[in-house]
């Protein structure tokens, strides 16, 4: 059965009862899938043209689902109504790895109607409409770190997450036979998103110890970020019913490398089909247009005042490791690991490769800040940046990426750039997530303070 659906098509699957459950989701605050299981026919029936409803408070929770204060979108003073979930019957497709299952992603309006600017998706499209107003079409990519243990997520709980097996006793960067060992795994992801339509290019062994990477195929910036998301949920749930677990933190260990989400970016004429980037030909350094001059320079000018969009936790920061293949310097370079900013390919497939946001990112808000980003630069006709060679980490002239979520919060804070991109409200709603969760962790006593403290202080 094809993987992407047409409405048609899942109506004549629900009635052969070859799909019986549609999962009507929408993106979170963090990234992650909410949403309803839906019954086929109920779904026909009501759904499809009448949407879905869920509670208003899912954009005000943290991670472990605790509704926050202070939050203008809603309250317990406001009494955390409904939203609406509106299905775009674009994204209908198949699950695979979950039976007689269909997927749709949703829009969130409130019950009156209007989009709820803060949700990630409604970012995002406003961004892409930014720069469709400008004649350009956004494509990207994303290229996702994880890790892998031989425990279940339940026995990593029972442990506390600590003294968790990787798959590999080694390092395994590009490494086949170690792979081979992870490939029951690994290959059941790879096949059940080729199946939900969420095309893959390759998978390799990473430079951890039970780190691999995944790589998506591009495509516009929207239809990414959905196979972003659904990338993320569904090699969880594959992790699952293999009794393994994974993680997409940006760093599970610090004696351990960091978890990436490089991140790809390109723009093409407004029929989607023209690169704008390359002046033409190939070549081991393609001749870049003035537009990809700009948009670089936006990158790398807006870097610091947008990192919170690519390293959204107090976890994300503590991947900024010198010589850990993670960037900490805001500089560009051709073909250089060593820099936030890695220019690669030729010709039509001439592009930006953003290094500085961790595998934990929100991919929804990470391709919102890159579009703003460049579009900034397009905007001020910025000048395109000189690149750099040579080992970025070791120059300490050139600009650092955040330390700290603290540090971000601040650099977001006096961002004139980002008020005028994305506008006050959702700026101030992700400035109170922020500091919420740097405040949460700020109360909390690490293992490593009990560690060093407890008996000799």
């Amino acid at each position: 059965m094809p993987g992407r659906l047409g409405r048609k098509q899942l109506e004549q699957l629900i009635q052969k009862d070859d799909v019986d459950t549609v999962l009507t989701v929408f993106p979170d605050t963090f990234g992650r899938l909410m949403g309803k299981r839906v019954v086929g026919s109920y779904f026909l029936d009501h759904v499809v043209d009448d949407g879905a409803h869920a509670c208003i408070y899912l954009f005000t929770v943290d991670m472990e689902m605790e509704p926050l204060p202070g939050f203008k979108l809603t309250s317990w003073e406001r009494g955390y109504g409904d939203m609406k979930l509106v299905p775009d019957l674009a994204t209908l497709r198949l699950i695979p790895w979950l039976p007689k299952t269909a997927l749709v992603f949703c829009d969130v309006h409130t019950e009156e109607g209007e989009p709820i600017e803060e949700a990630p998706r409604w970012i995002l499209k406003r961004q892409i409409e930014r720069a469709a107003s400008l004649g350009y079409v956004v494509k990207t990519a994303a290229e996702l770190e994880l890790y892998c243990f031989k425990e279940s997520f339940e026995e990593a709980r029972r442990k506390r997450h600590h003294d968790l097996t990787p798959v590999s006793g080694y390092l395994e960067d590009y490494h086949i036979l170690q792979t081979s060992k992870e490939e029951p795994l690994i290959r059941a992801i790879r096949n059940g998103m080729e199946g939900a339509d969420v095309p893959v290019e390759t998978s390799k062994g990473e430079w951890g110890r039970g780190q691999e990477e995944i790589n998506l195929r591009y495509a516009e910036a929207l239809e990414m970020a959905d196979r972003t998301a659904l990338y993320k949920h569904g090699a969880k749930e594959i992790a699952y019913q293999h009794g393994s677990a994974i993680t997409f933190m940006a760093k599970y260990d610090m004696a351990a490398a960091g978890s990436s989400f490089h991140l790809h970016s390109s723009l093409w004429d407004k029929t989607g089909r023209k690169p704008l980037f390359a002046t033409g030909g190939k070549g081991s350094r393609t001749a870049s247009t003035t537009l990809f001059g700009q948009w670089l320079a936006g990158q790398l000018a807006m870097a610091r005042e947008l990192a919170y969009f690519y390293a959204p936790g107090v976890n994300s920061y503590k991947r900024y490791q010198s010589g850990s293949f993670a960037p900490t310097r805001i500089v560009a370079g051709w073909d250089n690991r060593t820099c936030g900013f890695r220019l690669c390919g030729e010709g039509g497939g001439f592009r930006v490769e953003n290094r500085i946001p961790g595998a934990d990112a929100n991919p929804y808000l990470a391709f919102a800040a890159t579009i703003a980003a460049g579009l900034h630069g397009v905007a001020g006709r910025l000048k395109a940046p000189k690149l750099y060679e040579g080992n970025a980490y070791a120059d300490a002239t050139l600009p650092q990426v955040p330390k700290t979520l603290r540090e971000a919060i601040a650099e977001l804070e006096r961002s004139k750039v980002a008020r005028a991109a994305f506008g006050d409200r959702v700026v101030e709603h992700y400035l109170h997530t922020a500091r919420l969760e740097q405040g949460a962790f700020d109360q909390v006593v690490t293992d490593w303070e009990l560690a060093r403290n407890f008996e000799r202080i």
